[in-house]
């Protein structure tokens, strides 16, 4: 049995009926023309190549609205793990109160302060803090701050800092002010986020190199912020110590760092 190709190039399909094509057993040519492929999966608007080329307009604004409700469950819980993890990653970080016991200007390096802190160690440690264009230097003489204490040393033009004075700033980064802890605090204490009752639920700090290799530092940072009241939060938690909740002096809504 002889099966005849037809070409159909050019030829107006609607005008042909599909009993015909059967009856004379046309076999539709597979060829890169458009006439010659199945409209149904060519002009349907889910082909492939019309939404790899052209933006879509078929879909309902209800659907899209449909959708997103539908997703909100999942993306509340996502959030709601994502906080947790958040939290659980901070909890890492050892964040101590500070006192310093002098500051002064790095010989090397115009920017920086050099100060000498007390974190309840046998010797006081040396950190660096490029704070020198947002506060003169007698305002950190004697003053209680709030050193992040697990980062890795870090060479700073010659002299090597082992930690990080925690400042607030604001979007322009025009204004710094660092974090205050409550009077009656005493250096070396670890501060952690929450109620007064997760004190006693930290685990331990996690060493300088897992901090940098797991980058818990990175991950918890932007979620550090000051509320309306100038109060440091972890999100919705409150940054605390043993005498009550860390501040600063003024900026409010502001990027903690």
């Amino acid at each position: 049995m002889v099966t005849a190709t037809v070409g159909l190039r050019g030829l107006s399909l609607c005008t042909l009926s599909l009993p015909i094509l059967r009856s004379a057993k046309i076999k539709l040519p597979i060829h890169s023309f458009p006439t010659s492929r199945s409209l149904k999966p060519l002009f349907s608007p889910y082909n492939p190549t019309i939404l790899r080329g052209f933006p879509s307009f078929c879909a309902s604004p209800d659907v899209n609205v449909e959708a997103t409700a539908t997703a909100t469950p999942a993306t509340e819980a996502e959030n709601s793990q994502s906080a947790d993890d958040i939290k659980n990653a901070a909890n890492l970080l050892d964040i101590r109160v500070g006192r310093i016991i002098k500051a002064w200007r790095h010989e090397e390096a115009y920017s920086l302060y050099v100060e000498e802190v007390d974190v309840g160690e046998p010797e006081p440690r040396i950190i660096c803090s490029g704070l020198v264009k947002y506060m003169p230097l007698d305002l950190l003489q004697d003053a209680k701050v709030v050193v992040l204490a697990n980062l890795k040393p870090r060479n700073m033009r010659g002299v090597k800092s082992c930690g990080m004075l925690m400042a607030a700033s604001d979007a322009s980064h025009e204004t710094v002010e660092l974090l205050m802890p409550p009077d009656g605090t005493i250096p070396g204490e670890r501060i952690w986020f929450g109620t007064e009752d997760d004190k006693d639920s930290q685990p331990e700090p996690a060493t300088p190199n897992q901090v940098q290799k797991k980058k818990i530092w990175e991950s918890v940072q932007p979620h550090l912020k000051t509320d309306a009241s100038c109060t440091a939060m972890l999100g919705e938690y409150l940054m605390r110590t043993s005498a009550g909740v860390v501040v600063c002096k003024s900026l409010k809504n502001a990027n903690i760092s």
